[in-house]
């Protein structure tokens, strides 16, 4: 199949880099227009570039800070004169860290939350106005499997993927009321094998030595059932399913991109 999202138009954060790449390049081959917004300009620059190399005219850069609700007001703006429209929304964009409880300090926790959590809220809630205008149209938070299985040490974390997972059942729902015909869904990735594991291996995590990407990647596979780190494009599919009218009937659900660890 080619096409799958053929006509249609695309936002998506976090796309400098990693998952969000792959997302913007995969929407691209099948048929849509991208802006491609990141925090990262140079990179969102190099990304929208590589992308009109291999598919001309669809791309286009918009620097956004995903935690300022100013930013996000005039970066849809500049989507919808860019691209004519907008009927796809992918919040992507997302940072880690933090540690315990009692390890975590408030300003981290709440750095954490903006990020990961705010940003999705400011996304949906200046993106839906648009997008009922240019209707049907679907939004994809990315949260992570981390949103529906906790780890003691990762409470910031936790709390802002789970509050993602929630927050895209209750935008789903409203659009479904108001007859918006926007769908709202989640995925959740577990490890994928992007640049943000490069934090997990020159210095270590904690008091751990530093550790060599292969070895990093065999010791994260051993906890998937199907024991192997997960590539961009897996989650780049996932996403494009549900962009596309092939989930025409699939609002308010999660994703799990997760080689069967919450099956355990």
């Amino acid at each position: 199949m080619t096409g799958r999202v053929e006509g249609k138009m695309a936002f998506v954060t976090g796309a400098a880099q990693g998952i969000g790449e792959a997302i913007a390049f995969m929407l691209a081959k099948e048929g849509a227009k991208v802006v491609v917004a990141d925090i990262n300009e140079s990179g969102i620059n190099d990304v929208a570039k590589k992308i009109n190399n291999e598919y001309p005219g669809t791309a286009f850069s918009v620097p956004l800070d995903v935690s300022s609700e100013v930013q996000w007001q005039e970066a849809l703006k500049q989507a919808v004169d860019s691209m004519g429209g907008l009927n796809i929304l992918i919040n992507n964009a997302g940072i880690g860290g933090g540690s315990t409880v009692e390890d975590t300090d408030y300003q981290t926790f709440q750095n954490i939350m903006k990020i990961d959590t705010d940003s999705v809220f400011l996304g949906c809630k200046y993106a839906i106005p648009i997008m009922k205008n240019y209707a049907p149209g679907s939004i994809v938070n990315t949260s992570s499997i981390s949103g529906l299985i906790a780890g003691h040490n990762m409470v910031s974390y936790n709390t802002a993927k789970a509050g993602v997972w929630m927050m895209s059942k209750s935008v789903a729902l409203h659009c479904a009321r108001q007859g918006y015909q926007i769908r709202c869904n989640s995925i959740h990735p577990t490890f994928i094998n992007t640049p943000i594991l490069d934090g997990w291996l020159s210095g270590g995590r904690g008091n751990k030595p530093p550790l060599e990407r292969d070895e990093l990647l065999k010791k994260l596979s051993m906890q998937i059932p199907l024991g192997v780190v997960g590539d961009t494009d897996d989650v780049a599919y996932a996403v494009l399913y549900l962009a596309s009218d092939e989930s025409k009937f699939v609002t308010g659900a999660e994703l799990k991109i997760d080689g069967g660890i919450s099956a355990m």
